[in-house]
């Protein structure tokens, strides 16, 4: 199974893929290793403008739906199986995961909960204050740069959501009905 995750910032992404990966024995490819890679080659500093920056123009180089085909390619390379690609977000990302089987799903949870959850986490790119974390999503959510993210639209069309506004059991609980909609065993 390939399944693409998408969301919001802090709405639970990565907890939704420790569970997949733990439990479900998912194979983990992650978008920000890609980026983080990139900054260490570069020599530039880990922060969510580089990241924006540096997705954009790999995508502008390597084609807008370049996240999905990288890890498309690698997954053919590992023989990997059940398989969760994080995150996805642009719409070449999302048509290209669908065209290839794959089930899009999104992440969401209340502004106010999911910046707590970014500052909590300490990360290098989650040090914003909470007007630049709203700026940060409200561009992210349509960026006007032609290889940008449309997060709005991405999640928009996902195949499936999940609001995460409760506990890790909670989460669970969303996942594993997200698991018997697409008919995973």
């Amino acid at each position: 199974m390939l399944i693409g995750i998408t969301g919001t910032d802090g709405a639970g992404k990565g907890a939704v893929v420790e569970y997949l990966v733990g439990e479900k024995n998912f194979t983990h490819f992650s978008a920000r290793a890609i980026w983080e890679d990139e900054f260490v080659k570069r020599g530039i500093e880990s922060n969510r403008e580089n990241m924006r920056l540096v997705a954009n123009e790999m995508r502008s180089v390597h084609g807008k739906d370049f996240l999905v085909t990288y890890y498309l390619n690698k997954m053919e390379e590992e023989e990997a199986g059940d398989v969760i690609i994080e995150s996805i977000r642009t719409t070449a990302e999302a048509d290209t995961l669908k065209a290839e089987g794959g089930i899009l799903l999104a992440v969401d949870a209340d502004t106010k909960l999911r910046y707590d959850r970014i500052t909590g986490r300490k990360s290098s790119s989650d040090q914003v204050t909470y007007e630049e974390f709203v700026a940060h999503e409200e561009l992210e959510m349509n960026d006007p740069d032609p290889n940008g993210m449309q997060k709005a639209k991405v999640i928009a069309a996902a195949d499936f959501t999940i609001m995460n506004n409760g506990s890790l059991e909670e989460l669970a609980v969303s996942i594993d009905e997200f698991l018997k909609f697409v008919n995973y065993d």
